[in-house]
């Protein structure tokens, strides 16, 4: 009698990658039927699953990766289960979108098919119900690729939203995720002739790779954001509240959070102790450098094992002893690049602050932390002067949130950004897009257009003067 030989672990995830796309292949086929009306009542199914569930994947997350804050995560959750999905009501993804009857063309929506979708370690659950609502808006079947330190996590997180929308009249497969994740299993995922598009969140090797993986891509990567506080700010105190709950939540995890606070030099001073008495302790220079060979390797990488950690927990770390209401760390730096490791963006409640005695100066400083990992991701403004918002905004950034928290404004919570959890970043990082991604990104819009002028008039341009009329 034979045994048939197991496959070894990296075989099995290549195996695993191959047969989900060929399913979620054959779940679209079957899925292509479905209008409107089924895809909005399954995103809703979705939605309230999600929402329901929001405390149990949070607590996945939290204890699978040991980063970030409980309560953040449920509440990452929940703004995609909530607010992101009540955006998505009413918006048109399939069939007729718009009919313009002056031009006589209707735009029609046509779903793309499979989706790879590219999970990160630090947002997992709360990514993958973002990318499966939008996913199924849109009409197309996805596959989630998660890290491997967050599998089971988005494993979980994948059967409560394919639970509902298979209930919902969702065919089997339409949404799954590898339960053997590595990155050759993700590279196999993405050149699967079965995957349509590739939908990736990750750092900046990931997101090279997404790109060279030969498939459309929408892909965003890492965010080193500035803020600047000028003389105008409308409430200096309120402004240093803003800022470090932006960087505090979920322990800072969001790219879209406030990495590095430019502040006028007026007001360095005001602005200094605004944050002192709002929770940030300052570390001196020898602290500061322990913390630099903390968080980063010789190379400049951020360690994976210091991400996401509480203010308090990584001063433990480097033996700095900090009152209990801490909630940021806070490093005064006078330059930006390698050679200031603490200057990069930093996966933890970490803030650099930086004094500019001139907008000049200001407007330089910002310039250089975008350019230091940042470029196309978020710039935060404080200030009621018009001309300064004016000047900042040629900066190469997609989103400036004013006067609000970049994290909140940034993913479209408190401004009118789109609301989403995944933020393009333009060609300044190699980003397709600077939009803040939304199931019509997820969409092929095709164009029904009659006549409007008579095919003939093309000639009488050559019987013209030869100028323009």
């Amino acid at each position: 009698m034979s045994i048939a030989p197991e496959l070894d672990e990296d075989l099995a995830g290549l195996a695993e990658a191959r047969q989900k796309a060929r399913l979620a292949r054959r779940a679209f086929v079957r899925f292509e039927d479905a209008n409107q009306a089924d895809l909005d009542r399954m995103v809703d199914a979705m939605a309230t699953a999600a929402w329901e569930a929001s405390p149990e994947l949070a607590r996945l997350a939290v204890e699978e990766t040991g980063y970030g804050v409980y309560e953040d995560k449920i509440l990452k959750n929940r703004y995609n289960a909530g607010f992101v999905a009540e955006s998505m009501k009413g918006l048109r993804t399939k069939g007729v979108l718009w009919v313009d009857e002056p031009g006589r063309m209707t735009a029609v929506g046509s779903p793309m098919g499979v989706i790879a979708a590219i999970i990160p370690v630090t947002n997992p659950t709360s990514t993958v119900i973002f990318k499966s609502l939008a996913a199924i808006k849109s009409g197309n079947a996805v596959v989630h690729a998660p890290h491997p330190r967050a599998a089971r996590a988005c494993q979980r997180t994948a059967e409560v939203m394919a639970g509902a929308a298979r209930r919902a009249g969702a065919p089997d497969g339409i949404i799954s995720c590898l339960e053997r994740p590595s990155i050759e299993a993700t590279a196999e995922l993405m050149r699967h002739p079965d995957v349509a598009l590739v939908l990736a969140t990750g750092g900046a090797g990931m997101v090279r790779a997404d790109y060279s993986s030969g498939k459309p891509t929408l892909a965003v990567g890492a965010g080193n954001v500035p803020v600047y506080i000028h003389r105008s700010v409308p409430d200096l105190v309120e402004a240093a509240e803003m800022v470090i709950t932006s960087k505090a939540f979920d322990n800072g995890t969001a790219c879209v959070a406030e990495q590095t606070v430019v502040i006028d030099g007026e007001i360095m001073d005001r602005a200094i102790q605004a944050f002192a008495a709002r929770g940030v302790f300052y570390l001196d220079g020898s602290h500061q450098q322990r913390l630099a060979r903390l968080l980063f390797s010789e190379t400049g990488v951020l360690r994976p094992d210091h991400v996401g950690k509480s203010a308090i927990e990584l001063a433990r770390r480097i033996g700095v002893s900090v009152p209990e209401t801490t909630r940021v760390l806070g490093t005064v730096l006078s330059r930006v690049g390698p050679e200031e490791p603490l200057s990069a963006e930093i996966l933890g409640p970490v803030l650099s602050f930086y004094r500019a005695d001139s907008v000049e100066a200001a407007f330089k400083r910002c310039r250089e932390v975008l350019d230091f990992g940042g470029a196309g991701h978020t710039l935060g403004l404080h200030a009621a002067d018009e001309s300064i918002i004016g000047t900042f905004s040629g900066l190469p950034a997609s989103r400036i949130p004013v006067n609000t928290p970049s994290l909140f404004g940034g993913m479209g919570y408190t401004t009118s950004i789109g609301p989403s959890f995944m933020l393009g970043t333009g060609t300044w990082s190699g980003s397709i897009t600077s939009d803040n991604i939304s199931p019509l990104h997820l969409i092929n819009i095709k164009r029904v257009a009659y006549e409007v002028r008579p095919w003939r008039s093309l000639y009488d341009l050559l019987a013209g003067s030869g100028q323009r009329s």
